[in-house]
């Protein structure tokens, strides 16, 4: 059994599937990230509006607030797409 000769490296850019759908569409990256970030903003309004009127903070508050932290995150993601900025050698 031979082993074939290595293949020559080439750089081929890192694409996710969001980058696919989104592209360069700068439009379309805020208007989605800012809906995303406007709604994990909602969420965690909502969730201190019941620790401000003095109800106990609860686990449920809490789980609230961090699924608005990742809202927010994934909003800041989509805008800024730091994925498709990349590029790997294969």
């Amino acid at each position: 059994m031979s082993n074939p000769p290595p293949l020559p490296e080439k750089s081929i850019p890192v694409t996710s599937q969001a980058t696919g759908k989104l592209g360069d569409c700068w439009s379309c990256r805020v208007l989605s990230g800012g809906g995303l970030l406007a709604s994990g903003g909602y969420v965690g309004m909502q969730a201190q509006k019941v620790m401000r009127l003095g109800g106990p903070a609860s686990m449920g508050t809490v789980v609230q607030m961090m699924f608005a932290a990742g809202l927010a995150a994934w909003g800041l993601v989509v805008i800024f797409d730091p994925v498709g900025k990349k590029t790997r050698i294969a």
